[in-house]
């Protein structure tokens, strides 16, 4: 099959499932700044989600399409530096290529990796907890949340300066990850031209920048908000 064999099929592949991505990014990120206005309207879209069966489809559905890019990501890496040779000299970026672009496979294991972070301490103690039937979740200093006080999670992590700021490096990780995939997808579409190919390149800075701001606004909001116990 060619989406699997042919080069050209794979790209299509990682350029499709990296559109759906970056849409449940924006998603994500309409969700997360909701929180800043009103505790109680992101508890309600918790509550909207949580183990709802079309919401626990859609992150089966998610998980499936970020292991297919993250594989198809390796399967291109390992297929370009097959191609390139032993030779090859990692540290020699041709006239034109960004760095983000050169280091687009090493950007995105360190946005898999956080992400196992973030699941760990959001997906896994608030949906997970939910389907095992359990009401009550148990975090630091004796703290115990509702798996559907998803306000008060926000608020407990982001009260803790290294989760800050292993939070902000994710998102410089993602920017650059992102300034780079969103215009690469629309090329391997088919969708840009000599003309518009610098135009895409804008708008995936801009969407890459609405992102990384948006979700580092919400950190440090809650993160300043600690700091003056909740005052603010």
């Amino acid at each position: 099959m060619w989406l699997i064999r042919s080069s050209i099929g794979r790209k299509f592949v990682m350029s499709i499932s990296g559109t759906v991505l970056i849409l449940f990014l924006l998603f994500h990120l309409s969700m997360n700044v909701a929180a800043i206005f009103s505790a109680d309207a992101y508890n309600t879209i918790c509550s909207l989600l949580g183990a709802n069966w079309y919401a626990v489809a859609a992150t089966v559905v998610l998980i499936g399409i970020i292991v297919i890019h993250f594989t198809y990501a390796t399967i291109l890496t390992l297929g370009n530096l097959k191609a390139r040779g032993s030779s090859y000299a990692v540290n020699a970026r041709p006239k034109g290529v960004s760095w983000a672009s050169q280091n687009m496979f090493v950007i995105g294991i360190i946005v898999v990796g956080f992400m196992i972070l973030h699941l760990s301490q959001f997906w896994y103690k608030m949906m997970f907890s939910e389907l095992m039937g359990i009401h009550e979740v148990e975090l630091g200093d004796g703290l115990k949340l509702h798996p559907q006080d998803g306000a008060a999670f926000i608020a407990y992590y982001f009260s803790h300066l290294w989760i800050v700021a292993a939070y902000l490096i994710w998102y410089a990780a993602l920017w650059f990850h992102l300034s780079h995939g969103v215009w690469s997808a629309i090329q391997t579409l088919g969708l840009n031209n000599e003309i518009w190919l610098k135009r895409w390149k804008t708008v995936s800075h801009v969407v890459a920048t609405l992102i990384f701001l948006g979700f580092a606004s919400v950190t440090l909001f809650f993160y300043a908000k600690s700091l003056c116990g909740g005052c603010c």
